[in-house]
């Protein structure tokens, strides 16, 4: 099936994507989007956003999202839906194969479909999401200012976010389905320190309880050992049991980390190939906010026009 080409395609549509399309766009490079999966990126599955500059009162994620959609429509971008399934970077053009057949072409590719973080999986964990669930303290421990919140995990990242949540809220519990952490000794030593924090170990979340409507108001517990459940009244619930970056179709062709983090020269965008790029969380397993993504979209979208200036196009 005989698809487009373009001067700079886009995989991926949250802010690293759309931001990169806006700049790309007015450098008159006609770039095209491939929407991904979720359009929009995890901002449309989240609530009330308070921390993106330019919006004192707050914006909503899908709001924010739309609006910055519109924005890159505005300047000429294009869009395609789909999801990207295979890819050849051997030769530029490089060429993307989509799951509906089509083939895309492009002499300069920006990788930023985002990473999804990971879930429990279970169903009222679900119904809760953006309602009392979240992946990220960074984003929402400001919503629970002087109320208990739980975190899910045990290594570094589970313990940054059980201090960050410190700042905020009255009482942080950290639930861990072992009796020692994962995290290393310093992380440990802040931890325990912390007057906050405190322990639920050997446990695992059976249900996540909440009033529909309103939100979390706590969590079932099972201890791993012998069965027994318990219910620890918390107003939010955060899970941090790690991120996946969504790059398995550029495995063996992009040099990553072993989580699959695309590596990029420091201090730009550039991947191990020429001519590709990489914003957004698909190379930040340190920040993950809309407002660097956006501006790894950035620095992409100039440097995809430097690269195609060089090259002669």
């Amino acid at each position: 099936m005989p698809g487009k080409h373009a001067k700079v395609v886009i995989v991926g549509s949250g802010p690293a994507g759309l931001t990169a399309a806006i700049y790309a766009a007015r450098a008159n490079l006609q770039p095209l989007v491939v929407e991904g999966l979720q359009p929009g990126g995890q901002l449309t599955i989240t609530t009330d956003v308070e921390n993106y500059p330019g919006f004192p009162e707050g914006v909503t994620g899908p709001e924010l999202m739309d609006r910055t959609r519109k924005q890159a429509e505005r300047f000429g971008t294009e869009f395609v839906s789909g999801d990207v399934v295979k890819v050849d970077l051997a030769q530029r053009p490089f060429t993307l194969a989509l799951d509906g057949g089509e083939a895309i072409t492009g002499d300069t590719l920006i990788v930023a479909a985002g990473a999804t973080a990971h879930y429990l999986g279970t169903p009222s964990e679900t119904r809760y999401r953006g309602r009392g669930v979240s992946a990220c303290a960074t984003c929402d421990g400001f919503f629970y200012r002087g109320k208990p919140v739980a975190v899910v995990g045990g290594g570094d990242t589970a313990l940054e976010e059980a201090l960050h949540l410190a700042h905020f809220a009255s009482a942080v519990t950290v639930i861990h389905r072992r009796g020692e952490l994962r995290a290393s000794r310093y992380m440990q030593e802040r931890a325990h320190k912390d007057p906050k924090l405190s322990f639920a170990w050997h446990s695992v979340i059976a249900e996540v309880l909440g009033v529909e409507g309103k939100g979390v108001t706590g969590v079932r517990l099972r201890d791993v050992r012998d069965g027994a459940e318990r219910t620890l009244a918390v107003d939010g619930l955060f899970i941090a049991i790690g991120h996946q970056p969504n790059t398995g179709v550029f495995r063996g062709l992009l040099e990553m980390d072993e989580v699959g983090y695309l590596k990029v020269t420091p201090g730009s965008t550039r991947t191990s190939v020429a001519g590709v790029f990489a914003a957004g969380d698909v190379a930040d397993p340190v920040y993950r906010q809309a407002i660097t993504a956006a501006g790894t979209g950035c620095m992409a979208a100039i440097e995809a026009e430097r690269f195609l200036l060089t090259a002669g196009h």
